[in-house]
């Protein structure tokens, strides 16, 4: 599936509700769910990080659907297959 395919499914699954809900309370429910995957990360359970990952992915894309973003060209326009600060790819910046 790619990003665009996810974010429609996401669209026709939730938009009623995430724009009844609007953009600040949605955004909580992500930073929430971002919260979730860090809890996750720092005890190591695979199978839950893999669930808060998905969660994640799919709260991000709610946002992007108030908001009328298409995730994927974002994607691909910021990240064209190089770095966009050095221009490189694999990235040879200095800074971390």
């Amino acid at each position: 599936m790619h990003i665009k395919e996810f974010q429609e499914l996401i669209k026709e699954l939730y938009f009623h509700r995430d724009e009844k809900r609007g953009l600040e309370k949605t955004f909580l429910w992500f930073s929430e769910e971002v919260g979730e995957l860090a809890e996750a990360l720092r005890k190591g359970d695979r199978e839950a990080m893999e669930e808060e990952f998905a969660d994640v992915l799919a709260w991000l894309v709610s946002l992007a659907n108030i908001v009328g973003v298409d995730v994927e060209e974002a994607a691909k326009k910021k990240y064209p297959g190089v770095c966009p600060y050095c221009g490189k790819n694999p990235c040879e910046c200095e800074k971390e």
